[in-house]
């Protein structure tokens, strides 16, 4: 039985001053720092098989904060496949000690929705300049996008086939996959493995630093 952890990156400096992140590239907060040591601290027995983050910061900060509260005593490393020296000067040549590697890959595909015209801007100033009902439309809504960025519909169609051609299949291998992202980009998967409505996912709302557990057992997949 395959086991999936989808994990939102720790509060971000920018969740904190309430702006409009999206790929801008901003580190953890210090709540969000320890935000990811307590995700770590609630995944500590989990025997983690392959890691994908994003290519931002702050999802790879909270993967690898995470993990050192794990009890397994394994450590991510970052693999660069198709990376010219990245990858082939960063080989382990000891068997043993690679044994201990947690292979980490990131991803562009799982990057948060970029915000276009919005990023750096304060959410609450938005609100008062175009109304709170455009600012939620933006924010949550499916296939409506903000000035110059996408939507989330936009955002399921890189991260969509990201996850089933390059994640699922570990899964279904029975492996322990551990998905550090963001809160839009984990929407659309949660969408997808929920089979929820474009309704439905405006409500949705995934919170920073907690861990949400999938398994796929005999072609299902169940929650919690």
């Amino acid at each position: 039985m395959g086991k999936l952890i989808l994990l939102r990156h720790g509060q971000s400096v920018w969740n904190q001053r309430n702006l409009f992140t999206g790929w801008v590239d901003i580190p953890l907060s210090p709540k969000g720092i320890q935000e990811s040591l307590e995700a770590g601290r609630q995944m500590a027995n989990e025997k983690v098989d392959v890691i994908f983050v994003s290519t931002l910061e702050r999802a790879i900060a909270t993967a690898t904060l995470a993990m050192s509260e794990n009890k397994n005593d394994r450590v991510p490393c970052m693999h660069h496949p198709r990376e010219g020296k990245l990858e082939s000067w960063g080989k382990v040549y000891s068997k043993e000690i690679e044994a201990t590697c947690i292979p980490m890959f990131q991803a562009w595909q799982l990057n948060e929705r970029m915000y276009g015209e919005l990023q750096g801007l304060n959410k609450k100033e938005m609100m008062q300049k175009f109304g709170d009902e455009q600012v939620k439309i933006w924010r949550r809504s499916y296939d409506v996008a903000p000035p110059g960025g996408e939507s989330l519909a936009m955002t399921a169609e890189r991260t969509l086939p990201y996850f089933k051609e390059t994640i699922i299949p570990n899964v279904k291998q029975g492996k322990t996959v551990l998905v550090s992202a963001h809160g839009n980009s984990l929407r659309a998967i949660i969408m997808y493995l929920d089979k929820l409505s474009k309704e439905e996912v405006v409500a949705l709302e995934v919170p920073t630093g907690v861990p949400i557990y999938y398994t796929f057992d005999e072609g299902t997949w169940k929650k919690g």
